[in-house]
């Protein structure tokens, strides 16, 4: 396993040799910095914790300050942890740019969703409306809340309207366009969560 952290700067698209046009999303992978090796006999599991995106130390608290300074780095605005990772290739400090991948590679990326507000059930879990005509009084209601008379209470779980939006998301099965090690810059074929500028994770896929 192997992973990044980066940056969503927005959507284009690219010509294949066969003429053909592919719709990319560009990440900003990297460079990031390995702030921490986690190990089983410290704590209980394997990973690499990577740091993405300076941030000034006046925004940073000091727990944060200190734990940069290990690595001899400055405090970051991005952390996450990448397991499943092979240690000794990996070094406290060392820094890792969008080079790690190659052209053809699947990954899956994570981000959070957009964020849509307050949404009703129609918008936010794809339910259908009721008859539209004059004698109805059901249009975009969320319908029965229990499942019979009995029950006294609305059941855990049940789509209601609310918030929608600002979730952890990730599409599976990416196929990298193109790296430009230069600029630490990778295309991925199709969209990925997020809106610009947002942070996003890259990984090697989990479905080879």
């Amino acid at each position: 396993m192997k992973g990044i952290l980066g940056k969503k700067l927005g959507m284009t698209q690219v010509f294949t040799a066969e003429g053909n046009v592919v719709p990319v999303t560009v990440i900003q992978a990297g460079p990031c910095v390995v702030l921490q090796k986690k190990d089983v006999e410290t704590d209980g599991y394997e990973a690499i914790q990577l740091g993405f995106a300076d941030q000034k130390e006046k925004n940073a608290t000091k727990p944060a300050i200190g734990h940069a300074k290990k690595a001899g780095t400055t405090p970051k605005r991005y952390i996450k942890e990448i397991r499943g990772v092979n240690l000794s290739e990996y070094e406290v400090g060392q820094e890792i740019k969008a080079d790690i991948f190659a052209e053809g590679e699947l990954v899956d990326v994570t981000g959070t969703s957009k964020g849509k507000g307050f949404a009703g059930s129609i918008k936010r879990h794809g339910m259908s409306r009721g008859p539209m005509a004059h004698g109805s009084k059901y249009h975009r209601g969320s319908g029965s809340l229990a499942t019979h008379r009995d029950a006294n209470r609305v059941p855990k779980g049940k789509k209601l309207p609310g918030h929608m939006g600002v979730d952890t998301v990730t599409i599976q099965k990416l196929e990298i366009i193109k790296v430009d090690a230069e600029r630490n810059v990778i295309l991925v074929k199709g969209s990925v969560p997020g809106p610009k500028n947002s942070f996003v994770s890259v990984k090697l896929t989990v479905k080879q």
